[in-house]
């Protein structure tokens, strides 16, 4: 899978050279490549934004500028590619969004900053055949800009891709599954610590009963903490 992603702080999605993600990239599983939006500014001062019309507090980002550097990107041989704005405004990112994402060849980040990209720039894209395009949002409050919000969907998206995760069954379980609960509470070594133990089924090596109590317990934990995932 290719990933670009441009930014006007490229140097903020330096963790993607980390962890599994970073070991998957140096495997040749990941192709990530990183675009400074400043390098399609046309004047000296490489400006990438604007006063907003009809007035307001803050700056918007031009469309020119971006426009310039998604048909650079999009002309990648990679296809066909999907476009992401992560924006406050978008669609709730989830993991079924992110199971989708995952069987993409190409995928593009365009990181707004300040009040956000020129709401041309989506609709634009939207119009063309060749692209698809998602704005997505990762929570209900709001960032300083795109790129905290791309590289936690970077990392939703990639470690589904085969190869990313050393262990495949470590998907299966986990909170957001197929089934849609949260994970079951889990331990491991010393059995006692700090006046507070393991629960004795899981010592016991019945691994029919160890299985019901982790689908009853994934099941209480969501009807306390995330109820909505249960009625929807």
């Amino acid at each position: 899978m290719r990933i670009d992603i441009i930014s006007v702080f490229p140097d903020y999605l330096s963790p993607l050279n980390l962890s599994l993600i970073g070991k998957a990239w140096g495997k040749g599983l990941l192709d990530f490549r990183v675009h400074d939006l400043r390098d399609w500014a046309t004047d000296r001062h490489k400006t990438v934004d604007d006063t907003p019309y009809g007035g307001g507090a803050g700056m918007v980002m031009r469309p020119d500028v971006w426009g310039s550097a998604l048909d650079s990107v999009l002309n990648a041989p990679q296809g066909p590619p999907q476009l992401i704005f992560p924006t406050p405004s978008g669609h709730l990112f989830t993991q079924r969004a992110a199971e989708q994402l995952a069987q993409s060849e190409h995928l593009i980040f365009a990181c707004g900053r300040y009040e956000g990209i020129d709401s041309r720039v989506a609709d634009h894209y939207k119009s063309q055949s060749n692209v698809s395009v998602q704005e997505y949002s990762i929570g209900d409050y709001v960032l300083n800009g795109g790129e905290v919000a791309a590289l936690v969907m970077i990392e939703a998206i990639t470690r589904l891709i085969p190869g990313v995760i050393g262990n495949p069954e470590s998907l299966v379980e986990e909170s957001h599954n197929s089934e849609g609960l949260l994970e079951y509470p889990v331990f491991t070594k010393p059995a006692q610590w700090r006046g507070l133990e393991v629960p004795e089924i899981l010592l016991s090596g019945n691994h029919a009963k160890i299985a019901a109590w982790r689908a009853a317990q994934a099941g209480a934990l969501t009807a306390q903490r995330r109820p909505d995932l249960i009625t929807n």
